[in-house]
């Protein structure tokens, strides 16, 4: 039971901000939606909304499949979780994209977060049994060329949060519930620039956009991660053989800040968050109790560099910054990827640079990816 404690307060510190002076965190519920799943990404310090397209776009911004180089995609991604606490919990995805035509994609995937297995006692301390609690979500989206350089897609998400244990005394609900995204993706044409080409690229990804759901039985609704991803980067290539990519990317949850109450409960600094998921994001903006600087503190950045060798093999470096008093995750990221063939294989390696724990801390990750079909051109 410990061990699932511990791994439910490390899940939910995705999902939440923290300030130090006066702890105001944001919870959700399902924040494993915001855990990224592959070691591209991961190597590149969790960035993936504007980088060039791959067969795990569909976790960052599915618009990327309209600019897809392969008419199919297969993306296998494994991760194991605190592996300082235990060996057997992880977070797994799998993905599928076929690009239809030179204007449309589409994608399914499903990802899958295990705690693990929880072996039960009665108050006396006698074996009761074991429980797997786990969540996963079920995605598919469609994306289609508004332009030669830009695409926009949808996209529809089941969630499913299983932390019920099977045990007298509880109020632990399993959470059903579906959310939508809306991405869009710009890639420029390769222009000259004097002694290299380059080529500009620009995202965003409203994703998770759906309904509050209740956690316990007439407990209070709460959030699901609805997020808000939007980035940029420019590919240096420097010839045939040589490209260097620079990546920025910001985020932030369109989830209201709690509001600080007295000891009645009455609100004296923010505003009531006890709104509709939809006010709920527009409110997001603007209900931070301390203001503009604090809304600005909500948002995390980071960026990544990364350089590829005649498209066979690349390194991947990143930084990931969230401000100190919104949870302190700070961390730097290194990667590699090999392509042999239509498969290609990818690691990454996390430093954290803060004192904040990370489960993700000297933890090797890997994803397998496989490219096949026609050939596409859009460069």
């Amino acid at each position: 039971m410990k061990k699932f404690f511990l791994v439910v307060i490390a899940i939910s510190c995705l999902g939440s901000t923290y300030a130090q002076d006066e702890p105001n965190p944001i919870t959700t519920a399902a924040s494993f939606l915001l855990i990224s799943p592959d070691a591209r990404s991961g190597g590149m310090g969790d960035i993936g909304v504007a980088t060039s397209p791959d067969a795990n776009s569909q976790f960052f911004n599915p618009a990327k499949y309209a600019f897809a180089s392969s008419q199919y995609s297969i993306g296998i991604n494994y991760t194991p979780w605190m592996r300082q606490l235990t060996n057997d919990i992880f977070i797994s995805s799998l993905a599928f994209s076929n690009r239809i035509d030179e204007n449309s994609a589409w994608a399914v995937s499903i990802k899958y977060f295990s705690l693990g297995t929880i072996d039960l006692t009665t108050g006396q301390g006698d074996p009761a049994g074991s429980e797997n609690p786990n969540e996963f979500a079920l995605d598919a989206s469609y994306a289609l060329k508004l332009s030669e350089s830009f695409a926009m897609s949808v996209g529809v998400r089941y969630i499913r949060s299983d932390y019920a244990l099977r045990v007298e005394n509880t109020n632990i609900n399993t959470v059903n519930t579906f959310a939508v995204d809306v991405a869009g993706y710009f890639q420029s044409e390769e222009k000259n620039y004097g002694n290299f080409n380059g080529r500009w690229r620009g995202g965003f990804n409203i994703s998770n956009i759906g309904p509050k759901v209740s956690l316990t039985d007439g407990g209070q609704e709460n959030f699901i991660p609805t997020n808000l991803r939007a980035g940029g980067g420019f590919d240096f290539i420097l010839d045939d053989m040589n490209t260097i990519t620079a990546n920025l990317e910001f985020n932030k949850l369109l989830v209201p800040t709690p509001p600080i109450r007295d000891d009645n409960g009455v609100i004296i600094d923010g505003k009531d968050d006890d709104v509709g998921f939809i006010g709920g994001m527009f409110q997001s903006f603007g209900d931070a109790p301390g203001g503009f600087s604090e809304e600005l503190k909500e948002f995390t950045w980071a960026f990544a560099g990364e350089y590829s060798y005649d498209q066979t093999v690349a390194l991947r470096l990143g930084y990931f910054n969230e401000s100190d008093f919104k949870g302190g995750r700070q961390y730097f990221t290194l990667g590699a990827g090999f392509k042999f063939k239509s498969s290609t294989i990818d690691f990454s390696y996390l430093i954290n640079s803060t004192e904040v724990n990370n489960p993700l801390e000297n933890t090797l990750r890997f994803s397998l990816t496989f490219d096949f079909g026609d050939i596409f051109d859009d460069f």
